[in-house]
């Protein structure tokens, strides 16, 4: 029988009904019924026994996203806390059911349980509107939900979501003076049927978009022409961004290009667009794609700045002229094999935007120590540090092998060797890429993750971006 502590007793099961909330986390949820029950949460997690712990931020702060996974055992002890079916949390907890090396199964009969990074198990945890949670609950308690980005605009009470890896105070934004946000996202589901209907991920196009934008986004500070972002950027910081412009650039850039973002997914989905590019490119006589290209006009004007086109159309290397590439490979009939080059919503690592939380933690690393904060561990999200720390730990394992095959013939021993120090050494190859690319991914230029690799910027591009091409 679980434990529920009451006036130093144990009684029975189910004193109180807790709800789950739709895309709630179980973390989220657990601390919500430990209110319910009057406890703190580490008291109420005492009825699971924990394999890990609890993961914190850099500076030891417990981290918001922080996710649960339960053996059956375990989630038959939260169900009966709740007295709610485990049907019902199954449907509502995306992580329910999820499995994890750390609850094996033949302990299955002691309720057990396993911290983990929600952004590692089921897709981006942000904060939800506690507004929403009280209307709901009775409660404006903080609640933890896995929502994708284009579901962050809360309607009913105007307010942008902020993803909850960031280790910063902020729940949300206040985007009510920005009806072109919240509209932005009513068409949204309009793009996303467009999407399935062409045979392209919603997901997939989204990100692609986003990274185009989000790119225009990093260069507009340039723009003298640009006047819809900054006021938009003044808005969500509280009416003026002030001396903290560069923390409010990190925190407000989602929210305050997302109505850009929705229209290049819409025009990238549009075949008129295709065509355009596919004309800039000289159709059936191929030629360089021009400055003044029409799909570059095009989509600036679909973007509400009519002059946007050359400059989109100068920015060579970027994921729009990827996909403007690889739309044209495809008109051409040159795309080879299924893959990577004739993909259009194929995004390159190098391409992929950085995120709210490594811009953050750069931000500050640079403030506590200027000219010396560009730290690795700072920039780079502690889910992509964990995959970087197994392949390194896989090649340890590789090379401790060694010690092993020395004895026999001396052919086979020989070929033993140089079989582990080549798989060996392809781990460790694979690693140092990872780490390069999760840095340049996380806004670390190309030139100082360079110097730490020991050879040009160029190099270094070139080949990490053929690694990519190649599958790697």
């Amino acid at each position: 029988m679980p434990r529920t502590p009451h006036r130093g007793g144990r009684p029975r099961a189910g004193v109180f009904r807790v709800g789950p909330l739709a895309g709630e986390t179980t973390s989220s949820f657990i601390c919500r019924a430990a209110a319910r029950y009057g406890l703190e949460a580490r008291a109420f997690r005492s009825n699971w026994q924990w394999r890990n712990y609890q993961p914190q931020h850099e500076n030891g702060g417990a981290r918001a996203d922080a996710e649960v996974l339960l053996n059956p055992a375990g989630r038959q002890v939260l169900a009966q806390l709740c007295g709610v079916k485990e049907g019902v949390l199954a449907r509502a907890l995306p992580s329910w059911g999820q499995e994890d090396a750390k609850l094996p199964a033949e302990k299955g009969h002691i309720p057990a349980a396993a911290w983990r990074i929600g952004g590692a198990v089921a897709g981006p945890v942000a904060f939800g509107c506690r507004l929403c949670a009280a209307r709901r609950t009775g409660t404006a308690v903080r609640v933890m939900r896995y929502t994708p980005f284009w579901s962050r605009v809360c309607v009913r009470h105007g307010r942008w979501l902020l993803n909850a890896d960031a280790d910063q105070p902020l729940e949300h934004l206040d985007v009510r003076g920005l009806p072109e946000v919240v509209a932005a996202q009513r068409r949204w589901t309009g793009v996303a049927r467009r999407a399935v209907r062409a045979g392209a991920e919603p997901e997939r196009v989204f990100a692609l978009a986003h990274a185009v934008v989000a790119r225009w986004w990093e260069q507009a500070l340039q723009w003298e022409r640009e006047k819809v972002w900054p006021r938009r950027l003044h808005q969500v910081a509280g009416g003026n961004a002030g001396t903290d412009l560069e923390r409010w650039r990190i925190v407000g850039r989602d929210a305050v290009v997302f109505p850009e973002v929705v229209a290049v997914a819409d025009a990238l989905l549009d075949p008129a667009m295709a065509q355009l590019a596919w004309m800039d490119s000289g159709a059936g006589r191929p030629r360089a794609l021009p400055a003044d290209g029409a799909f570059c006009r095009r989509l600036g004007e679909r973007v509400d700045r009519p002059w946007l086109g050359p400059l989109a159309a100068t920015d060579y290397g970027g994921p729009l002229t990827s996909w403007m590439g690889a739309v044209i490979r495809i008109r051409r009939g040159a795309g080879g094999p299924p893959g990577y080059d004739n993909d259009p919503w194929w995004l390159r690592q190098e391409h992929q935007s950085a995120t709210m939380a490594g811009q953050l933690r750069v931000l500050g690393k640079e403030k506590k120590a200027p000219g010396s904060g560009r730290m690795w561990r700072a920039a780079v999200p502690a889910e992509q540090r964990a995959l970087i720390t197994s392949t390194i730990e896989s090649a340890e394992e590789q090379l401790l092998q060694l010690r092993g095959v020395q004895t026999g013939p001396t052919a086979d021993v020989a070929q033993q060797l140089l079989c582990n120090l080549r798989h060996s050494a392809a781990l460790i190859d694979n690693a140092w890429k990872r780490t390069a690319l999760a840095a340049v991914n996380a806004g670390m230029p190309w030139e100082e993750v360079a110097r730490w690799a020991g050879m040009p910027a160029d190099t270094l591009m070139n080949m990490l971006t053929a690694g990519q091409e190649d599958g790697g």
